[in-house]
Order: C-alpha cells, then sequence, then structure tokens
C-alpha cells in the first residue's frame, strides 16, 4: 500500500469540507452562466434525454472553449434532440454539423455510441459512471463522472482540467499535476468532496470555479467562495504553510504531492505556482502540398475539386483539396513535382508541374502538429471526371464546399 500523505494535503476535517461545499453551492446558484445544456439539464424530465443533453456538451467541451460550443451545441440539438435521432443520421451529417470544432473523432464517437444505446441497450443510457465508461465508446472517467452526477445525481466526483487546478490550489499540490498518481489522488479528493445531496450542481461549480474565477493566470483570489480554504493563497500570504500539527514542514522531505526540490515556491507567481506539470513535447512539424483544382461547371459556375480522407487517422472521413505529405526541406521545384504526380492520378493525365500556380502557404496548429500547408492552385478546361475506382470525391461551388465537412485548415486553404 502507499506510504499515508500528510494531512495536509488533504480534506481530512468533516467541518471544513462542509464550509466549503455550502460556500461554493451558495456561490454557484449566485454568479453560475446561463448555459444551454445546463438549461436543459435542469428542465428536461425524461432521464434519457437529459443524460443526452449532458454527454453532448461534455463531449463538445473537450478541448473546446465554452463561448465557441454554444452555436454548435444549439444547432446539434435542434438536428438530433435525441439519441434515436442521432442514431439514424450519417456520419456524413455528423461532420458537416461538426466542421470547425475540431477533434473531429468525438462527434463519430459519440454517434457510435448512440447507435449502441439504441441497438444493444434499448434506448436506455446507462445510469452510473462505472457503467457510462464501460459500455460507451468515447467517454472516459471525467464524462462518466460528470453525466451520472449532472444527468442522475449519482454522488462521484469529476477530474478535468480546472478542477486539477482548484485542487492543486486548494491543497498546494505542487508535482506534476498529469502524472497518474497525482491525478489518482485528484479524484480521491474529488470523491471526498463532492457534494451527496446536490452532486451534480457541485462538479459544475468546481468546474465554474476554475473558469472563471480559478483561472490559470491572474485568478480572482479576492472574488473566491472558498479563498479561506485555498493552502496556496494562504502561504501566499504568509510565505509559507500554514501551522498544521506535525507536518508544518511538508515538502522538505519526499512528499509525492509537494514540488520537487529543484522547483522551489516562486513567491512572485502566488498561487499561480499551481499546478505544475511536465514539458509539454514539442509538436510535429510537417509540410503538406494541396491543390485547389478548378473547372467551370455546367452552369458556368467555377467549381473545385474536394476529395474524402480516410475513415481513420487525422481528420478523419472530412473532405480536402487534393493533397499530399512533403519531406522535409525539399525544394520548391521538387514540391511541385511531387504534387503534380499526385494530381494525375486525380485527373487522369499528366499534370506538368510548371503549371501549378504557387498561391502562397498556410499554417495550422493542430494540438500535436505544425502544419505548413504549401497551396497551389491549377485551372482545368472542358468537363474533367475523376476516376470513380479512387477515394471518393466532388466538384463543388464555393458554397457547397464551405457547406461540406471540411476542417478549419482547409477553409482558411
Amino acid at each position: 500500500a502507499p506510504a499515508p500523505l500528510p494531512a495536509w494535503h488533504l480534506f481530512s476535517d468533516p467541518a471544513e469540507v462542509e464550509a466549503l461545499r455550502g460556500n461554493l453551492l451558495s456561490w454557484y446558484d449566485r454568479c453560475k452562466r446561463d448555459l444551454p445544456w445546463r438549461a436543459l439539464a435542469a428542465t428536461e424530465p425524461d432521464a434519457d434525454r437529459r443524460g443526452y443533453a449532458v454527454w453532448v456538451s461534455e463531449i463538445m467541451l473537450q478541448q473546446t472553449q465554452v463561448a465557441t460550443v454554444i452555436d454548435y451545441y444549439n444547432r446539434w440539438m435542434q438536428k438530433w434532440p435525441t439519441l434515436q435521432a442521432l442514431a439514424q443520421a450519417s456520419l456524413e451529417e455528423v461532420n458537416e454539423l461538426w466542421a470547425g470544432l475540431g477533434y473531429y473523432s468525438r462527434g463519430k464517437r459519440l454517434q457510435e455510441a448512440a447507435r449502441k444505446v439504441v441497438s444493444e441497450l434499448a434506448g436506455r443510457m446507462p445510469r452510473t459512471a462505472e457503467e457510462l465508461q464501460k459500455l460507451l465508446p468515447g467517454v472516459g472517467r471525467y464524462t462518466a463522472g460528470a453525466i451520472a452526477s449532472i444527468s442522475y445525481g449519482q454522488a462521484t466526483g469529476v477530474v478535468d482540467g480546472n478542477v486539477i487546478r482548484v485542487l492543486c490550489r486548494l491543497r498546494c499540490i505542487g508535482a506534476d499535476s498529469s502524472s497518474p498518481a497525482v491525478i489518482d489522488r485528484l479524484w480521491d479528493l474529488a470523491n471526498v468532496l463532492v457534494d451527496r445531496s446536490r452532486p451534480g450542481d457541485f462538479n459544475q461549480a468546481l468546474m465554474e470555479l476554475g473558469a472563471t474565477v480559478c483561472v490559470p493566470k491572474a485568478p480572482l483570489c479576492g472574488e473566491c467562495p472558498v479563498k479561506q480554504h485555498c493552502r496556496a493563497r494562504c502561504r501566499k500570504l504568509f510565505g509559507k504553510p500554514s501551522p498544521v500539527p506535525d507536518v508544518e514542514d511538508c515538502g522538505v522531505g519526499d512528499c509525492p504531492l509537494c514540488p520537487p526540490a529543484t522547483e522551489p515556491w516562486d513567491s512572485s507567481l502566488g498561487v499561480t505556482n499551481f499546478p505544475r506539470k511536465a514539458a509539454k513535447k514539442a509538436p510535429r512539424v510537417m509540410r503538406t502540398a494541396t491543390c485547389v483544382l478548378e473547372r467551370r461547371g455546367c452552369h458556368g459556375a467555377l467549381e473545385y475539386l474536394i476529395v474524402q480522407r480516410p475513415s481513420s487517422g487525422l481528420l478523419a472521413g472530412l473532405w480536402e483539396f487534393p493533397s499530399v505529405p512533403l519531406a522535409q526541406d525539399l525544394q520548391e521545384k521538387k514540391e511541385r513535382e511531387v504534387l503534380a504526380d499526385h494530381l494525375q492520378a486525380w485527373v487522369g493525365w499528366p499534370v506538368a508541374a510548371k503549371g501549378l500556380c504557387f498561391i502562397g502557404e498556410v499554417i495550422h496548429i493542430f494540438s500535436h502538429i505544425h502544419q505548413t500547408y504549401v497551396v497551389y492552385s491549377l485551372s482545368l478546361d472542358g468537363d474533367v471526371t475523376v476516376d470513380p475506382a479512387l477515394s471518393p470525391s466532388r466538384w463543388v461551388t464555393k458554397d457547397e464546399f464551405h457547406a461540406s465537412a471540411v476542417s478549419t485548415a482547409m477553409k482558411k486553404v
């Protein structure tokens, strides 16, 4: 068994826990943002519809800001108000609505899970965090806890990025917050804290606190409803850990939750000393040549060729202009030749590299890839048909292009 942790990092006083719960929930009732998924969760009497509404919001909010999600969420729920409606949709429709939201596999997994609920679970959502995580593809520990607590009242905690920040500051947890050992301890703390009578509201309050008050930089400590419970704030005010019997010197030894000795407290940072994260890996650098092929359609309007990406991997199933990855440090002449060879397969005859018109470069940052698109254009004469044996492709007008399931990167192109 792991060695017991110093009490200084824990919530070991029941009276303090009760006071923290009350203060946080009172603040949430007064200050919570008016968000569409909260309104649905609060007013929807049908448990499965309520669970579905929360589920969609939690998947969309992964790695995406609230302000961006609101419009997508409203359009999604208007088009597919129930699990059954989503299960009957096509992946193409899902990708079209999701276009621009990023992390496209989220929408695909959401639809796959909806179909599983309808076909294998008789249309009934699992009711506990354990069952949600076990039975639904794409639902991890956090999402399962959020759905179960908000929709079904299960008294289970949640740990997301906002909660990590709040808990690390409340209890001066300065070890690498992305490490499995620390994450496990944070889940323990979240499960101790969660209010048993209002678990969904409490979890949302904890996340709301991290999103609006206990923010990464320049936190609004003066407005924090739980500031009297915050050990990081106490340390900022008094310059050392608050006195706790027997563990006053926590951090001097080998405590697994304290900052490493090589990264001492920086008084200029105050509470933002916490949380600490391991250094991010540098993103992969990639270059891709892409060509906007255009022709005059039968009604005289310009049309552009888009092709569908593979069904797995980055941007799976989305549409793009014909593109080919480039080796690093290629000269422009060689880049043109590589792209021309690739285009030949699409148009059915040799493409002269010198006929490609260089437009410019577009940089797009994915979470783990620094992508540069080297953009060319090529106008084609006459009615050009594409080999149907190749990947799915189609000619679209500019308006049809923007209505298709294309990535933000392709819209930049």
